[in-house]
Order: C-alpha cells, then structure tokens, then sequence
C-alpha cells in the first residue's frame, strides 16, 4: 500500500541553489583542452596560408590571449551552476516585468533557429544562397503591415528603443522634406508613454513636452490641445500606457495632432493586449513599431538580443531605415536604403533569430490564434487586478474600478505607510519564494510602485501563487519587517551596494581589470 502524498504547502519551500561558483578565470588549469584537435587536414594549412600575416603590425599580439584552458565536463558543470543560480522565466512565475512582456518563448523556436542552415548563415553571403531566410523576413513584414494595418514594414532595427529612434529620425526626414524641419522643434508624449520616446527625441535634437493624466489615469485630450502647435513634430505615445490603461480617445488625439500638421507615432511594444483587436493605422497613425522580444514570442534575453519592427503609412515608406528584403518576381534580394531613407542604424537587415522565433510563433497561431492570445492575456490581467487588490495595503492608482489591458501598475503606498516597507524591499524579498517583481520606470510617479504584466502564458494557479506570495510579504511587513528589510535570505547573494553603480572609478567589467584594480591594491 502506497503512502498518501503530503499535500504542497501554499507556499513553495524554495532556495536558491547556490554554488558558490568562481568566474571561469579562475577555474582555468594550464595544458586543459575541451577538444584535443591531434591533426589537421592535409592541405588544409598550405591552403589557408598565414592570416595573421595580413594583420597590420599594430593589431598583432605579441602573445596568444590568456583564455580560460578547461575540459568539457568541467565547462558543463560550471554554466549549468550559474544557471541555477538564476531567476528566469524557465524557472518562476515571471509576471513581475510590466511593460516587458516576459513570456514564454516556445521551445520548438529554439530547435527551428539552430538548424545548421540557419545557425551557418551570414549576412554578407550570396543572396540567391538565402532565399529561405529572406523569404521569411519578407513574410514576417507582410504579416506585421497587416497586424499594425501599415503600409510598409521594416524589419531593420534591432531592438525597441533603436525602433523609436527610427521613428524620430523619420518624422525629422519627413518634416525636412517639406521644408518645415526647422519649424517643427518640438515632440509630445504623456508621462505614462515609454520613457524611449522621451529619450530618443531629447536625442534628437527635439523640445520635449510631456502631457499628464487626469484624475482617471487618461492623459487629457484638452491638454494635448493646448500643447500642439505648429511648432509640433510629433505626437510619441503608448497605448494602452503603461499603467494598462487605454486610452479610448486615442483616434482624437491623432486627428489634433494632424490638425496642426503634426505627425502621430505609436509605440506598440505593450501590443499583448490588442493583438487582432485594433490596429495603430486604424486610429490613424503615421508610423509605430514592434518589439519582437517582447509581444511576439521571442526571449526578452535581458536587453538582448531584440528585433524591431518599423511600420509606416505610405507616406513615411520612403524613410525607412535599411537595408531591406524586397522581392523581384520570384526571388528575394537586398537592396540598400534608398535616396530619401533615414539610411542604416545597424547592421544588415535584421536580427535573423529573433525574427525567425517571431515569424514562427506567428504562423503556428494564425490570425484567430493571435487574438486569442489578446483576449486571454487581458483576461489573466483582470483576474490578477482583483486578486492583487484583495490584499491590504496594495492598490491601483487612476481609472478605479476600470479594467486595464495587459498589465497595471499598484502601489504598495498605502503599506508604505503603516509598515515603512518600500516597493523595493518587497521585491527583494520576492526573490526569496522564487518570484520575480519589477517596480516601474523613474521617476516614479505612481508611489511605491510595482508592476505585473501576467500576459497569455500563466495559469489561474500560476497567478494564484504570484498572489500568495506578495500577500504574504505584505504580512511580513506589518509583522516581521525586518524579513523584508534584510532580504533576500535564499538566494546566491545578499544586499548589494547600489552606491557602487554610481562610482565608475569603482567599476571593474573584465576580470583582467578586476584583478588590476583590486588585487594590485590589495597587495600594495
């Protein structure tokens, strides 16, 4: 007779593994080969000729690099304990990274982009050698001038911010064109927009007006009114914000801005919500983009590697950035950017893997599938709205009692208050039951903010466990504050010293600068 199965705590027992692993430096044993290569072809050498030969004398080294030297079990061993050292979206309920969209990303994406035909690819190789790989950046366009209902797409960037800077530098291209570039100094945004519109327009060389909400979280028509003008480049938003919320007059806005000649770009990276529900050409917008590491299906890889989608109306087509895919009849080729094109802001025509995940995920759902994902991600939203507002101390500033789209941003103001418990501690703590928690863009203008993005990819007991944990740090700050406070007591490492990010003479980013800064000093 078997015995009974002790039923789970609501809590996971969890720790983090830690290994106290050393960097790779420091594992290194001279002689140590993963490979022993014992012969070379016959030929192979004579055929190669010496290379470095060609280097000019100033870019040779006068010794070989001091690389690590170790065996394949012993490289093995050490990144799978770093690892397990880390939190990720493989490992935990990785709801915490509002405005980011850390979802799953099918494994079968990652099988498809290490087939030998994809993984030997180059950029510089003959096209007609690469027909399949273009073909699918040309199909992956057409499918994202359809979701967006933009006239043409380019696939060129290679992340979201880089996509935004497109974006300005279009708008300043089109408004030079018209003889208005010098008239037309001044860009708008709200405040709940992505802070890299802001960013990217201030680097452009534009004014920056930023427009705020009301009382309900919407960012006022009659206050976008008042700051147009002819002076207006552009109107630069997220909708729905990153407070979730949408912005229902979002079609007025657009006709304002047109109104004084402005054109109107649309950040679409918090499209989770609205995929196969409403469309940035719909409302009227002259240009937008996509992130591909984010809504589409591709891993987020902690800044890299993204992929950006420009969309444009017929007008803008003739800035995009490039080069691009086109088609000729029945092949694909890739034509440099033309005379009136922003010209290149990175290399090539775009991230191949990511773009491959993207247009795999893509095709797997098809059109029906793709709203499904909208509807089930703004359904998990909500559901995680009420259950998160259950729990004393937390709320959801602006738009009471409205729904959002894909995520909200709470506040845990009001513990903040009785407990002296900041955001950040909670989300410390948090890492200490094996979740993850993300607060919100600075300034932070919602107080003691956090910000949950559940997305299509987690189950009614996923979010349910989210819920039990932060309301169970809530009673730890009432209760036992200094939990929180000293937190994280499971995981690798503890409290960190933040004033060290802020002391560049401090900084040490390769272990060969490590060992000069530290340890020379610590000699001395």
């Amino acid at each position: 007779m078997s015995l009974p199965v002790a039923p789970k705590p609501a809590l996971r027992r969890f720790h983090q593994a830690s290994w106290d692993e050393p960097i790779i430096f420091e594992l290194s044993t001279p002689g140590e080969r993963g490979v022993l290569v014992t012969s070379i072809e016959p030929g192979v050498r004579e055929a190669v000729g010496d290379v470095v030969a060609a280097l000019p004398a100033g870019l040779r080294r006068d010794t070989p690099p001091a690389l690590p030297e170790m065996g394949q079990m012993r490289v093995l061993k050490h990144y799978l304990r770093l690892s397990q050292e880390n939190l990720g979206a493989d490992f935990n309920v990785d709801i915490g990274q509002g405005t980011c969209t850390m979802k799953y990303a099918p494994k079968v994406n990652e099988q498809l982009i290490r087939t030998p035909g994809l993984t030997a690819m180059h950029p510089l190789q003959n096209p007609d050698d690469a027909q399949g790989v273009l073909e699918i950046v040309w199909n992956t366009e057409r499918m994202l001038a359809e979701i967006s209902g933009m006239d043409e797409v380019s696939l060129h960037t290679q992340g979201g911010s880089a996509a935004i800077w497109s974006n300005v530098a279009m708008i300043r291209a089109y408004h030079e064109a018209n003889g208005e570039g010098e008239q037309r100094r001044e860009v708008i945004t709200t405040i709940f927009s992505h802070p890299s519109n802001a960013a990217a327009a201030k680097a452009a060389g534009y004014d920056v007006v930023t427009v705020h909400p009301d009382a309900d979280g919407y960012p006022h028509l009659e206050a976008l009114k008042r700051a147009l003008s002819p002076r207006t480049a552009a109107i630069m938003v997220t909708n729905p914000e990153d407070t979730g919320i949408y912005n229902p007059a979002i079609k007025q806005w657009v006709d304002a801005a047109h109104a004084v000649g402005a054109l109107a770009s649309y950040d679409q990276a918090n499209a989770n919500g609205i995929l196969g529900i409403t469309r940035a050409r719909d409302a009227g917008f002259d240009v937008c983009h996509f992130n591909l590491h984010k809504t589409f299906g591709t891993p987020h890889g902690s800044g890299g590697p993204g992929a950006g989608a420009n969309g444009v109306s017929a007008a803008l087509a003739p800035f995009l950035p490039g080069p691009r895919v086109a088609r000729e009849g029945d092949r694909f080729v890739v034509r440099e950017a033309g005379e009136r094109s922003i010209g290149a802001v990175a290399p090539f025509f775009g991230v191949i893997p990511n773009i491959v995940r993207a247009y795999s995920w893509m095709m797997a759902l098809g059109a029906e599938g793709l709203r499904t994902v909208a509807e089930i991600a703004v359904l998990n939203n909500n559901y995680l709205l009420q259950r998160v507002l259950e729990i004393p101390g937390a709320s959801a500033p602006y738009a009471t009692g409205r729904r959002r789209i894909e995520q909200v941003r709470y506040s845990w103001q009001q513990l903040f208050e009785q407990t002296g418990v900041t955001s950040e501690e909670i989300g410390v703590r948090a890492a200490d039951f094996g979740m993850h928690y993300w607060t919100s863009h600075h300034p932070y203008v919602v107080p003691q903010p956090f910000t949950l993005e559940p997305t299509e990819s987690y189950s009614m007991a996923e979010l349910d466990e989210y819920v039990a944990v932060l309301a169970e740090v809530a009673r730890e700050a009432r209760e036992q504050p200094e939990i929180v406070r000293t937190a994280p007591h499971n995981q690798t490492v503890h409290h960190t010293h933040h004033d060290d990010l802020d002391e560049p003479e401090r900084w040490a980013i390769t272990w060969r600068a490590y060992q000069r800064k530290y340890f020379a000093e610590a000699a001395a």
